[in-house]
């Protein structure tokens, strides 16, 4: 080997090393910077839209989760505590996780609830008693209420690039926008008699007054997965879909379909069950990894299901 190569055998190993470093020296920085934790993954999908590489977001929700049952460790819950935002939903959508919440509250973390960010809506008397409705992101004009809001509460954080952020929350809205207008004309072209739903829970109330559904009812009477069904809850909504016509009925991903697969079979008529994405996002390659692919995949299958 000649002593031009050796040279430069030597000059590249330092080089190596000193890459090495600065890579090593980044990934501190970035555990140091603005930390926002965020509890479920559709908010945290957007989240994470806003804030881009200005903030580090963690989402305590896993994929294909149930939002009213799911808990966190006790690594996490102190966590919470730590992060310079907690984002949630609110609207008692989180069950499994309101007693954290409350103690970061109480110690002064600072927090966004969405929910106060938008006109609610509640349930029916017959759905949930006039409870408050926390499935707003079945609207995406909601979202953009929520975008609007999240983005001044993320601006407010030390460290955040205050113009990335408004870049990347211009950019976001503008999705929303489209995706709103795609829902609109593919919801056009389903017949008016044909615009009808029903599901494992009442979910999809916000998507109902946007894109004039009519919601005929759901398998479990309220807003919650938790609760269960009756005899007669099942008797009177086989009653009802015999009487509106329905020929689709949608099961919730989170969810197992076997309630919605008895209600099919109890009504006795030519029925079939769509799998929807409607409370939890999916791993990469499950078919919503990502908020706005939810909804575009949820669109498509209501538009097949019902026209």
């Amino acid at each position: 080997m000649s002593a031009r190569r050796r040279l430069h055998r030597r000059a590249v190993v330092p080089a190596v090393l000193l890459a090495a470093a600065t890579l090593a020296a980044c990934a501190e920085g970035g555990d140091d910077g603005p930390h926002v934790m965020v509890t479920t993954n559709i908010l945290g999908d957007v989240t994470s839209r806003l804030v881009g590489d200005t903030a580090r977001v963690t989402t305590l929700m896993r994929p294909n989760a149930d939002p009213h049952s799911f808990e966190i460790s006790a690594r996490e819950a102190a966590q919470l505590r730590e992060a310079d935002l907690v984002v949630s939903n609110g609207l008692a959508l989180e069950e499994g996780l309101q007693q954290h919440l409350d103690r970061v509250e109480d110690v002064g973390v600072d927090t966004f609830v969405a929910g106060e960010h938008i006109d609610v809506l509640t349930y029916s008397e017959r759905a949930g008693d006039g409870a408050p409705d926390p499935h707003f992101w079945t609207d995406p004009a909601r979202m953009i209420d929520v975008v609007d809001a999240l983005e001044q509460a993320l601006a407010g954080i030390d460290g955040i690039d205050a113009a990335a952020l408004r870049a990347q929350a211009a950019d976001y809205r503008a999705d929303l926008e489209a995706l709103d207008e795609e829902m609109s004309e593919s919801f056009a072209s389903i017949p008016d008699p044909q615009r009808a739903l029903v599901t494992n829970h009442h979910v999809f109330g916000y998507l109902a007054e946007r894109f004039d559904f009519r919601l005929v009812g759901a398998v479990v009477p309220g807003g919650t997965t938790l609760a269960s069904p009756s005899a007669s809850d099942l008797d009177g909504l086989a009653s009802a879909i015999e009487e509106s016509g329905v020929r689709t009925i949608f099961a919730e991903s989170s969810q197992p379909d076997r309630l919605v697969q008895v209600l099919a079979d109890e009504v006795g008529v030519d029925v079939e069950v769509e799998e929807l994405f409607t409370e939890s996002l999916t791993e990469q390659d499950g078919g919503a990894p990502t908020y706005l692919d939810m909804q575009r995949a949820n669109t498509e299958r209501i538009t097949n299901g019902l026209r």
